[in-house]
C-alpha cells in the first residue's frame, strides 16, 4: 500500500514539475526588423523583441533558443511545434487570434509610407496612390491593411518575403514606396542606404487590422506558458526593467500600448 501511495502521488507531482519552466523556449524570429529585430555586425541578434526575450527566458528560468524564418512563415511553424512562442514584431489582431493565442501587449507603433527622399506629393489615402507601386511584406499588418484599403482601387501592391527584399526594390526603383513600420523605417534612416528615403503621409489606422499593439505569439492551448509569460512582463514593470528597455528605443516612436 504504502508503494502505490508514493507511486500515486509521483505520478500526480511530475507533469507539474514538466510544466514548472520550459528547459528551452524557442523563439520564431525574423531579424529583418530592427528595430525589433535584426543582426548587428558581430552576427548577434538585437532589437526591442531580443531585449524583452531574454528578460522574459531570465524570469521563467528558461534558455532563450531563437529560430530565423521568414515572417509569414511564424504561425505555420508554431503550430508544427517548430518554435514555442512567435516573438517577432507581431501585433496583436482578432484575425490573428483565431490561430494564436497572444501574451499580454508589450509594445505599440505606427505605420506610414517610406519613399524615396525625392518623392514628392504621395499620401496613406487611395486617392494619392492611385497608379503607383506599393510593397507590403506577407504576413504583417501593413500587407492586411493594403488588402483591406488599396487592393482594386488602381493601386498595384507587391508582396515580398521580409523587409530588406522590400527595401532593396523601392531602392532600385521597382516600387514608389514601401507601407512601412515608422519604427523600422526610423532605425533604417540612420544608416547610410536609409539617408536616401523618408517617411510620408498620415499614419493608417485601422483597428480590426493594426488590433492592440504587439505581443508574443503562442498556440491557444499553451495557456500555463502565457501565465509565465504576463507574470514576467508584469514584474518587469514592477522593477523598472520594461521602463528601461522602452526608453532604448524610444526614439524610434516606439511606446508602451495605451
Amino acid at each position: 500500500m504504502k508503494k502505490l501511495f508514493v507511486a500515486a502521488i509521483l505520478a500526480a507531482w511530475v507533469p507539474t514539475m514538466a510544466y514548472a519552466a520550459p528547459a528551452k523556449l524557442r523563439f520564431g524570429i525574423d531579424p529583418t526588423f530592427a528595430p525589433f529585430e535584426s543582426v548587428n555586425p558581430q552576427g548577434e541578434l538585437v532589437g526591442i523583441d531580443v531585449d524583452m526575450g531574454k528578460s522574459i527566458c531570465k524570469r521563467i528560468e528558461a534558455d532563450c533558443e531563437w529560430i530565423r524564418m521568414n515572417f509569414d512563415g511564424v504561425i505555420p511553424a508554431l503550430k508544427a511545434k517548430k518554435i514555442d512562442a512567435i516573438l517577432s514584431g507581431m501585433t496583436i489582431t482578432k484575425e490573428r487570434e483565431k490561430q494564436v493565442l497572444f501574451s499580454d501587449v508589450m509594445y505599440a507603433s505606427s505605420t506610414r509610407l517610406m519613399v524615396p527622399a525625392n518623392s514628392e506629393g504621395l499620401d496613406t489615402t487611395a486617392e494619392s496612390l492611385k497608379g503607383k507601386t506599393i510593397g507590403v511584406v506577407q504576413g504583417t499588418t501593413q500587407a492586411a491593411y493594403a488588402d483591406k484599403h488599396w487592393k482594386g482601387k488602381g493601386i498595384d501592391l507587391v508582396s515580398y518575403q521580409n523587409d530588406d527584399l522590400a527595401k532593396q526594390d523601392l531602392a532600385l526603383g521597382r516600387v514608389d514606396a514601401t507601407l512601412q513600420d515608422a519604427a523600422a523605417a526610423t532605425i533604417f534612416f540612420e544608416s547610410a542606404d536609409g539617408k536616401n528615403f523618408k517617411l510620408v503621409g498620415t499614419p493608417v489606422s485601422d483597428a480590426e487590422v493594426f488590433g492592440n499593439g504587439n505581443g508574443i505569439g503562442l498556440r491557444k492551448d499553451d495557456t500555463e506558458l502565457k501565465g509565465k509569460i504576463d507574470k514576467a512582463l508584469a514584474d518587469m514593470k514592477q522593477d523598472g526593467e520594461y521602463a528601461k528597455i522602452l526608453e532604448t528605443y524610444k526614439k524610434y516612436g516606439i511606446k508602451e500600448h495605451e
